[in-house]
């Protein structure tokens, strides 16, 4: 009993320590921390038969997140219009900048998952974890020092505002764009919802069309992440096919609907 309880204790100040010294961050409840690193795939059961994991701090980091970029960015940007402001935060809060956030800050090292690999943790779960992270301190520390770490440390250490501005992240928009400019009609349809294993994420997959005719599929853990692979993937057939110019793309989809009328 007693050398269970001196690991114990091990760990504890081993984590404790990783917050302070890595991540600059000092708990008063270190058992929220822990629960933040907690992965749905290592769940917890209960005697109670409730189940434990940090899906539910990740609800509440991931909308404190979008608050706290929402007001850094108007604060930055006072001159700049709704437009800019929206595609900014997309940019910064969408899952792949969010996951390569949290592998710049180490969090891979402290994750408790069953993932098969380090690389699955950091494509796929630590995004996540960040997010329970800032849940975890919003509970700890209130809203205007999750806030203040948000801005000061994550923001100005780990996010390149000039680089992000000038990537193209919103492939749905663009395509729609080029279908309405060439008076075609641009759909996405979900043709896929699973789980894979129990407690894993949701993997949907998205099919994208042009006149009803399907050009490219995307798959995500979000419907919206499916439909940006797919129009991605869509505008790099518009614009790479050596098969076709935009122009006889154009000529072929309008016949196919043509047909389909007939």
């Amino acid at each position: 009993m007693i050398d269970t309880l001196k690991l114990l204790m091990s760990k504890d100040k081993e984590f404790y320590t990783f917050l302070k010294k890595q991540l600059k961050i000092s708990p008063d409840n270190l058992k929220l921390y822990e629960l933040a690193f907690l992965h749905r795939s290592a769940s917890i059961t209960l005697p109670d038969g409730s189940v434990v994991n940090n899906e539910r701090l990740e609800y509440l980091g991931d909308a404190i997140i979008d608050a706290v970029i929402a007001d850094f960015l108007f604060r930055k940007f006072p001159n700049e219009r709704e437009g800019f402001l929206t595609r900014m935060r997309s940019k910064i809060v969408n899952r792949a900048h969010l996951d390569s956030i949290a592998n710049q800050m180490g969090l891979v090292q402290a994750v408790k998952s069953y993932a098969t690999s380090v690389e699955t943790m950091k494509k796929r779960i630590c995004g996540e974890v960040l997010e329970a992270l800032m849940g975890a301190m919003y509970l700890d520390k209130g809203f205007d020092k999750t806030l203040r770490y948000i801005t000061e440390h994550v923001m100005n250490h780990y996010v390149d505002l000039k680089q992000l501005s000038q990537t193209e992240t919103d492939f749905k928009s663009r395509i729609i764009e080029w279908g309405q400019k060439h008076r075609l009609k641009v759909g996405f349809d979900t043709i896929k919802e699973s789980r894979q294993t129990s407690g894993s994420n949701p993997v949907f997959s998205v099919q994208a069309t042009i006149s009803n005719v399907p050009i490219a599929k995307g798959t995500g853990r979000s419907k919206k992440e499916a439909e940006q692979m797919a129009a991605e993937r869509t505008l790099t057939f518009i614009s790479s096919s050596s098969e076709f110019s935009t122009d006889a793309l154009v000529h072929y989809l309008e016949r196919s609907q043509m047909r389909k009328r007939d």
